[in-house]
């Protein structure tokens, strides 16, 4: 990779979006990072050389882009580990020019921003963006602190103060509350600071004990699939779990289980390592067996659960989404009471991923709503009186009000009274694991007046319909999954949908859902309803 970088042009100033450099921001990191960690491992002034190129191209950007202010908190941490890694390569003159660019497009962007004077106060959030920004303003500040310590000892103490807001979101079980893509964003810069300021000051000044951080290590380990592919609710990627936090993580907690799990994945010949795995590598990485972990987790707060039949490649397995809508804050869709299911090695429920446009609403001027892979009836769950409006009430929160698990039973209740409350008193979704061998899904309302009711599976198989409709076999790979309604109202049938919007009006431009078909059941007049449904593997 750094001999790919040597002969690749410095990097320069481009919004191509309207609103993010934050390409530019990763793309410097990345390549400063690659190439130092390749010079102080076996030298070579060419790599020194093409280092100063990047950042030199850098410090004499216009800014870092404070409008959007994640472009400048990475870019802060790039050039303050180009500083410190390499600071006895560089002569004074360079030194002097990096210092003043973290200071003048890093630092004081950042202290205003602390101060009050921005719009967006991410100092004053819980999300990934607090983690990211804090992470990467203190990266620079620690790297410059012996020549600018009273800048340095500002942002130091202002990100110490606002850091724990969302570190404090992980208690008590582990989970973010983004997802776990956004787990992966913010845990990384925020494991960076804490790793820099061990390495700095010889302390962390306690934040690696708030409680449910050393937890979070199991948030990716239950969160995605047998094959270790994400379950992508809401705005995740669709993408392989494990990072190399885990190493970091299981050496600070001597927890082997995170440390093998980076590492099992990295003896795959096709994965990748990062610079990181090799800073962080740990040597107890290859105690690792999660047969050692239960097979079934719930996560309280996010109010998110995984339940399996075991560890296998081949297992039966249930993510499951509730928690809060949030007014569609942060990177949540209207997917309260969705799941996603894999089986005999296959992905069969899936969520049909994340909707790019909703990112260019400085363009678009499209409300996030509006888009399909963001409603209900994009997801695999409820749709009750179907408008063009949000179909699930924006502010509602969710819990699962029930979880257990046991040899032969794993059971999670999910309380979406809230999601649909204009339509009905009471809506309840339970999901049981029968004997490790099926899910029972047990849809259950009591409507305000009588009701629209829309149920929905999305799914890249082929589907067929039985002889009375109300069973149907997907088929994936010359595997089989037989969906199947047990129990409900007498005119209850599948039916085949197109994974599209009921109606176009409100946002014809949007992502299409090629390959994918939605399996449904359609209900009218419905006041008081309990529908059983189940899906069970076929083993041959």
């Amino acid at each position: 990779n750094a001999a790919d970088i040597l002969t690749q042009p410095p990097s320069h100033y481009e919004i191509p979006d309207g609103r993010r450099l934050l390409g530019v921001s990763r793309r410097v990191k990345e390549r400063v990072r690659t190439l130092m960690f390749v010079h102080l491992l076996e030298g070579g002034q060419q790599y020194v050389d093409r280092v100063w190129a990047e950042i030199e191209a850098a410090i004499h950007f216009q800014d870092w882009n404070p409008s959007h202010f994640l472009d400048t908190a990475e870019m802060t941490h790039a050039v303050g580990i180009s500083y410190d890694w390499l600071y006895h390569e560089w002569n004074d003159d360079q030194r002097r020019a990096m210092r003043e660019a973290i200071i003048s497009h890093g630092l004081e962007p950042g202290m205003r921003v602390y101060g009050g004077d921005a719009s967006h106060r991410w100092d004053q959030n819980h999300n990934n963006w607090n983690q990211v920004c804090n992470g990467g303003l203190g990266i620079g500040a620690l790297a410059i602190a012996d020549e600018h310590p009273l800048i340095a000892s500002q942002i130091l103490q202002e990100a110490l103060n606002s850091i724990p807001l969302p570190m404090n979101y992980y208690a008590p079980d582990g989970a973010g509350t983004e997802g776990v893509t956004y787990w992966s964003y913010g845990a990384r810069y925020n494991i960076l600071f804490l790793s820099a300021l061990e390495t700095a000051l010889g302390t962390d000044f306690g934040l690696a004990q708030i409680p449910g951080f050393k937890e979070s290590g199991l948030y990716h380990i239950y969160m995605s699939g047998a094959d270790r592919v994400s379950f992508n609710f809401a705005d995740c990627g669709l993408t392989r779990m494990s990072e190399p936090m885990h190493f970091w993580m299981g050496q600070k907690f001597n927890i082997p289980h995170y440390s093998g799990f980076r590492y099992s994945e990295l003896t795959h010949p096709e994965r990748n390592g990062t610079v990181l795995d090799l800073l962080w590598f740990d040597s107890a990485a290859k105690d690792f067996d999660t047969r050692d972990l239960p097979p079934d987790k719930y996560f309280r707060k996010a109010e998110c659960a995984a339940m399996r039949s075991d560890w296998s490649p081949s297992a039966l397995l249930v993510g499951i989404q509730a928690g809060a809508n949030q007014n569609l804050g942060g990177h949540r869709h209207l997917d309260l009471g969705t799941f996603i299911l894999e089986a005999l090695g296959e992905r069969w429920i899936l969520d049909v991923g994340t909707e790019r446009e909703t990112y260019q609403r400085h363009r678009n001027k499209r409300e996030k709503w509006e888009f399909y892979r963001v409603r209900a009836e994009g997801h695999n769950t409820l749709v009750l009186n179907p408008t063009r409006d949000a179909d699930q009430n924006m502010g509602a929160v969710c819990p699962i009000t029930h979880f257990k698990s046991t040899p032969q039973k794993a059971t999670a209740v999910v309380d979406l009274t809230d999601a649909y409350t204009d339509h009905a008193h009471r809506v309840q979704r339970t999901f049981q694991m029968i004997n490790r061998e099926s899910i029972t899904l047990i849809d259950e309302l009591k409507g305000r007046d009588h009701l629209d009711f829309w149920w929905f599976l999305h799914t890249g198989a082929d589907i067929e319909l039985g002889f009375n409709t109300a069973e149907a076999t997907l088929t994936q790979n010359g595997k089989k999954l037989l969906v199947k309604i047990e129990d409900g109202p007498s005119l209850a049938d599948f039916e085949i949908l197109d994974a599209a919007p009921f109606d176009t009006s409100p946002n014809p431009d949007q992502t299409a859902n090629g390959g994918i078909r939605k399996l449904a059941i359609h209900l009218s007049d419905i006041l008081n309803l309990s529908l059983t449904v189940s899906l069970t593997p076929i083993k041959e």
